[in-house]
């Protein structure tokens, strides 16, 4: 290891850059879909995909990211993909369909190798301040991805797609450069091999699918809210408008988890407490949105509450992620598994809740949907809390 070589403060903010990238990409999106049909002459469902490509990516490309970190090192892993990240967020730019669609896929495969091997680096370089490492990297990433997609709804007001998308990017390229130090640190399986031999799979233990499991229903609940609550509420006679800055309200209201989770989660009996939040933020709130009412205090209490609640549940997750494990190997091999099942269901629940309201004419089936999926998030959950680290 290289712990107590590494230039930790650099390390943080160098982290931090790498996480603000890990959504910006996919949550600029949302209020540039007008323009980009608009401009490119494509249908909804095709500019649908924009969002999805991001998640299927993640779902297909996590397990192999794992296997390749382990021969490159992780942080020669983040910076080759990182590079794609940028070449892809760039390409987009060219204002043709398979532009747009080969820089997003390219994007998704640059942001999947931060989601899955920041965790284990913080779990490396950080061993001791884990919760510090982890508050910094949720926050960041949370943080600029809901500023994101303020930015971009301003911006396309002022100026064109195109220079809209180049300015937002530029973030990746910053968070490259100042990752560059970090590569005198990358570790690679040929310096580490006398500890291989001691490397347990996550898999042949239960935690392992619990917490692959909670990742996965978290995911799910997540993306589906973000993409259809804005419709949810419009029906409600909500104007466009106000249900984007909800949506906005409802990213940033999570924030306050990147710190809430970590602190709590080494206290005696704190996360029975996060649990406890988490049900009442996941699974009671989201309920209010089956009331036909466009009351701006009432929408703006549910959403608040229920934003805490994905913010608890992301968090939980990254937190399930490093102290459930006993070393970053493990680390990498959950965070890449889990993510991969749970970006597979976040790809998967938006479509198939809009073919069920187009079945049904109604929200409130998936609405209800949703609040089920909260209550198994919940449970794994409990499950998760009162088992042991997996196994050295």
């Amino acid at each position: 290891m290289h712990t107590s070589k590494i230039n930790k403060k650099w390390f943080i903010f160098s982290m931090m850059l790498i996480a603000a990238n890990l959504r910006l990409p996919i949550t600029i999106i949302p209020p540039l879909l007008s323009t980009i049909e608009k401009n490119l002459g494509i249908p909804k469902s095709l500019a649908g995909l924009i969002t999805s490509i991001p998640l299927i990516t993640f779902a297909i490309l996590s397990p192999f990211i794992v296997k390749i970190a382990q021969k490159l090192g992780n942080e020669l892993t983040i910076f080759i993909f990182f590079i794609l990240l940028i070449l892809g967020s760039y390409l987009r730019i060219i204002p043709t369909v398979w532009a747009l669609m080969l820089g997003t896929f390219l994007a998704g495969v640059g942001i999947d190798s931060g989601n899955v091997l920041v965790p284990a680096l913080i779990k490396d370089h950080l061993p001791n301040q884990i919760p510090l490492g982890t508050s910094l990297y949720t926050m960041s990433m949370l943080l600029v991805g809901a500023i994101g997609t303020a930015l971009s709804g301003i911006f396309i007001t002022k100026i064109s797609l195109q220079a809209t998308l180049a300015i937002l990017s530029v973030v990746a390229i910053i968070a490259i450069i100042f990752w560059i130090p970090n590569l005198r640190y990358n570790q690679r399986d040929s310096t580490e091999v006398k500890t291989l031999p001691h490397y347990h799979s996550v898999w042949n233990q239960s935690l392992g699918w619990l917490i692959t499991a909670f990742f996965g229903f978290q995911s799910l609940v997540y993306y589906s809210l973000i993409t259809w609550l804005p419709s949810i509420l419009e029906t409600h006679g909500s104007s466009t408008i106000f249900a984007s800055n909800l949506l906005t309200i409802l990213q940033l209201s999570g924030l306050p988890c990147s710190f809430i989770v970590p602190f709590l989660s080494i206290k005696k009996n704190g996360l029975k407490a996060l649990l406890t939040m988490l049900f009442i933020g996941y699974v009671v709130a989201p309920l209010g949105f089956l009331l036909p009412t466009a009351n701006v205090v009432f929408l703006l209490i549910i959403t608040i509450i229920t934003g805490f609640g994905s913010g608890l549940a992301f968090n939980m997750a990254v937190i399930f992620f490093t102290e459930k494990t006993t070393n970053p190997y493990q680390t990498a091999e959950v965070s890449g598994i889990a993510q991969s099942a749970g970006y597979l269901l976040a790809a998967i629940g938006p479509v198939m809740f809009g073919f069920i309201e187009n079945m049904a004419r109604s929200w409130s089936l998936i609405i209800i949907i949703l609040s089920f999926m909260s209550i198994l998030l919940t449970i794994s959950g409990i499950l998760i809390a009162r088992h042991q680290p997996i196994a050295e």
